[in-house]
């Protein structure tokens, strides 16, 4: 195009016709026009440019010490810099980190895993991998949870690049239970959400059974679970007690034998997300409206929503095979 106009204007043209021919602004021919008296070509000229104070030996540097500890901030990586006599701001650090794939994110929670946890997280997902879709959707899926009467805080960033958020060093290792205002149980099976209690005071194996006593067959009935149906709970000391033992086999639940240290296996936890963003969405301002607001939104979950998560039962096993019973997505 630029040669084009430059072939006109030697033809005797104006820069008005010049921009009726070629389609073109006549400001933008005009600049055309003069680089080619100027400098006798209409190709972009090397341009000067301010030199970049990160050499590559500092590049380098900057890559090794965020792969090797990603929570490195970049006014550490600043201080790093400084030691070699490298002197930029921490802002320039960002980008040059940006241009290398490694962006700032939020590390992602997940539950710190031993040897042990590992390998039976991985031993169940290759004993159930091949159950029938049957069997998920006659479990009645249970946990509890804290609901934050203001949500979660926010934490700080890591470094990583795309794809590594599951890995190791990229993850908080979290325990259960965390904080928040209002503790609650909940079970759900694939034809929809069971019944939620409000916890009251400590809880302890006594309190859970009370609330399996009143919860849990209400909720199998409502559900429409099959005879054979059997209770999902993890291993929470108040679950495994002996005296909580006793009585699930005396009020003959069966329960699934699961791998502890293992929330990402059970979909219920994506049910705990769907509930605690609608009820912040409601902004409750104190803890009776957060209990009220709580047992309204579980009620109304939909069925669908239950169902396809049940579905994904078997991608979840696979996902926990393929990480080798490490942390995966879910």
């Amino acid at each position: 195009m630029r040669t084009e106009v430059i072939e006109i204007y030697q033809s005797g043209k104006g820069y008005k016709a010049i921009s009726k021919a070629l389609g073109l602004q006549r400001t933008t021919v005009r600049a055309i026009i003069h680089k080619w008296q100027k400098h006798g070509t209409v190709v972009n000229l090397p341009r000067s440019g301010r030199p970049t104070k990160i050499t590559p030996r500092a590049q380098r540097r900057l890559i090794r010490e965020v792969t090797k500890d990603p929570r490195t901030t970049s006014k550490e990586l600043q201080a790093s810099l400084a030691s070699i006599k490298v002197s930029v701001h921490d802002s320039t650090i960002r980008k040059r980190l940006g241009k290398n794939g490694l962006h700032g994110r939020f590390p992602r929670r997940k539950p710190l895993l031993s040897k042990k946890n590992i390998r039976a997280r991985l031993n169940f997902a290759k004993k159930h991998l091949n159950d029938c879709q049957d069997f998920w959707e006659n479990t009645l899926w249970t946990d509890e949870t804290k609901v934050e009467l203001f949500g979660r805080q926010m934490s700080r960033y890591i470094w990583r690049k795309r794809n590594t958020a599951f890995q190791k060093k990229n993850i908080i290792p979290t325990v259960k239970y965390g904080g928040g205002s209002v503790m609650v149980w909940g079970c759900f099976a694939a034809s929809g959400p069971g019944r939620l209690a409000v916890i009251d005071g400590t809880m302890n194996s006594t309190v859970y059974q009370k609330i399996l006593k009143e919860n849990v067959r209400p909720s199998v009935r409502q559900l429409k679970l099959k005879r054979s149906w059997v209770l999902q709970q993890d291993n929470d000391p108040k679950h495994t007690s002996k005296s909580t033992s006793e009585w699930l086999k005396k009020n003959k639940m069966k329960t699934l034998e699961w791998p502890s240290q293992s929330p990402d296996l059970n979909p219920i936890e994506m049910l705990w997300h769907d509930l605690k963003k609608a009820v912040h969405a409601r902004k409750p301002s104190n803890k009776a409206e957060l209990q009220q607001f709580c047992k309204d939104e579980w009620a109304t979950i939909p069925p669908e929503r239950c169902k396809r998560l049940i579905a994904s039962s078997r991608k979840r096993l696979i996902a926990v095979i393929a990480a080798k019973g490490g942390p995966t997505s879910y």
